[in-house]
């Protein structure tokens, strides 16, 4: 029996509600999807123009503001990992744009935001919750201030490294992470890796913004040898 004589039987009406339930329930998760990567890509776009376009001055107060849409995005969205990453990442830019042991609360927030990601998708967004929370944990205070630990930062790092071997992000950080580590002569590679990584579209901004870093620190190392 074919498909079309199928839905012509007698029992073939359940079989076409079952089929019209399917399609229904395709549609709403396509569109639950479609509402969760607008509400990220608003987020993300807004950080990037905060981060790299505003005057100085004024991305603590931006960021702030930021950080409580972040946060109703990945309330709005459960068991989806990106609002989570993205509500990690603008409150650990708004710990870095604030500073000073008033950051603490703020990059223990993030950090519990970057596990919660991983724990629903570790791929996610190419890795960028092991490599946000990496970044965390060598740019963080040690104990007993902080939970910096620098050994936890390289485990992290090469596993973002690992998933996404040729992109920008992961490959400035771990030179970053060099640098700031003593180890400036090995981070060379990766810092010209990170120049040479492939654009990313729709992310012209941080791409820009990441690639001056990234230039700015090679130049740093270089002078360093």
């Amino acid at each position: 029996m074919n498909i079309h004589t199928a839905l012509k039987s007698p029992s073939g009406s359940l079989l076409r509600s079952t089929i019209a339930a399917i399609a229904l329930f395709g549609a709403a998760t396509a569109a639950q999807a479609d509402a969760t990567t607008d509400a990220v890509r608003n987020v993300r776009e807004t950080w990037e123009k905060i981060t790299y376009r505003s005057p100085a001055a004024e991305q603590t107060a931006r960021l702030e503001a930021l950080s409580e849409v972040a946060h109703q995005v990945a309330t709005q969205h459960p068991g989806r990992a990106e609002p989570l990453i993205w509500e990690g990442i603008v409150i650990s830019s708004l710990a870095g744009a604030k500073g000073g042991l008033g950051a603490l609360s703020l990059v223990k927030t993030a950090r519990s935001r970057y596990e919660e990601a991983m724990k629903i998708d570790e791929k996610a967004l190419e890795g960028s919750a092991l490599n946000s929370l990496g970044v965390l944990y060598y740019k963080v205070p040690g104990w007993p201030i902080g939970f910096g630990d620098r050994k936890k930062a390289d485990e992290l790092l090469k596993r973002a490294l690992a998933m996404n071997p040729n992109g920008i992000d992961p490959n400035y950080f771990y030179g970053d992470f060099l640098v700031t580590t003593g180890r400036a002569p090995e981070a060379v590679a990766y810092l010209e890796r990170a120049l040479a990584a492939p654009a990313r579209p729709g992310r012209e901004i941080a791409d820009q913004g990441r690639r001056d870093e990234a230039r700015a620190l090679l130049e740093k190392t270089r002078s360093l040898q």
